[in-house]
């Protein structure tokens, strides 16, 4: 039999990822010993302390056993954190050592989320892909700038290091363990079960983009600045360099290393924005939503909003504005 952990790190406040992941592994083993065949896993909750209290001692969670009592397991799964990163980053050292020595003994290791600041901390992503909640995404940039990190990505899967986006879509992360390690028709069974989506890959959709402000380059904000109170403008990059007085190619390097994206990927981004919020809250049409925000050819604006939320206009429309569909 295979073990899996699910830890129970100190100081944190999120209890859905952990009660989530344990019910549907273990309907996952059950549904095995109903087909006829062994559990897969041993599944073990694993913490520091005795006990952890979640949002202010309303739940407590009592951990099967301390890390220090595994010697070894197969699979690690990492909940998701409040929002104080650091300070949950540094009370669980203990546990983030023990994370990375398992790694190194041939666990393979998931993260939910936020969880993914302390997996992060082990140094286990250094050079890899990474996601989490789109709403972390500048601080983890700062804090991890070794880590590639995908947040429109839903699940990352990489030298035996899983990690996911936000919040609930923890559920599309476990169903694809399941998968992993049982098979696909349990997968299946799960997702019928617990009624979560098969197959989710992107976050695209649920990205409010706010732009990247983290950072100590003034003059970069400043562009920011003029890139986001003149979304009706076709702004081209060499203009707004000489604007600031900056070569093209040292403005270019400064705006991606601030911010993690070129120029026109902010614009397209701070546009795209901007037109979701016009197509969830008005009446206005697509093409007006698109001339507000800087573009005149229908098929290069539905290109862009496609790459940017996964879905055309029209149906991001349909999805999130009621009155659309009257």
């Amino acid at each position: 039999m295979k073990h899996l952990t699910i830890i129970v790190p100190d100081g944190q406040n999120n209890l859905s990822s952990i009660v989530g992941a344990y019910k549907i592994f273990t309907r996952a083993n059950e549904y095995w010993k109903e087909t006829g065949r062994k559990e897969l896993f041993k599944i073990t909750l694993a913490g520091i302390s005795k006990e952890v209290d979640f949002y202010d001692g309303l739940f407590t969670v009592k951990p099967h056993t301390h890390v220090s009592a595994i010697a070894q397991t197969n699979l690690i799964i990492i909940p998701s954190l409040n929002h104080n990163y650091q300070k949950a980053m540094k009370g669980n050292k203990l546990l983030v050592d023990w994370i990375a020595e398992q790694y190194k003994n041939g666990a393979e290791i998931a993260s939910i989320c936020t969880g993914a600041f302390l997996l992060a901390s082990s140094g286990l992503l250094n050079g890899k892909s990474c996601s989490t909640h789109w709403a972390a995404a500048d601080t983890f940039r700062t804090l991890f700038p070794k880590v590639h990190l995908q947040e429109d990505k839903l699940i990352t899967d990489e030298n035996g290091i899983y990690t996911n986006g936000g919040a609930y879509s923890f559920l599309n992360l476990v169903l694809y363990l399941v998968e992993k390690y049982y098979d696909r028709q349990t997968a299946i069974f799960c997702s019928k079960v617990f009624q979560i989506e098969m197959d989710r890959q992107s976050q695209s959709a649920f990205i409010i983009f706010k732009g990247q402000k983290l950072h100590g380059d003034d003059m970069v904000k400043k562009a920011q600045d003029y890139i986001e109170h003149n979304l009706h403008e076709k702004i081209s990059v060499e203009a707004l360099s000489s604007r600031f007085a900056v070569g093209r190619r040292n403005f270019d390097r400064r705006f991606i290393k601030a911010t993690g994206n070129t120029p026109v990927e902010y614009a397209q981004r701070v546009k795209i924005e901007s037109a979701k919020k016009a197509l969830e809250t008005s009446r206005k049409t697509i093409n007006e939503v698109m001339y507000e925000v800087g573009y005149s050819d229908v098929k290069a604006f539905r290109e862009v909003f496609r790459k940017i939320t996964g879905m055309s206009p029209l149906e991001y429309k349909e999805r999130y504005n009621k009155e659309a569909l009257v």
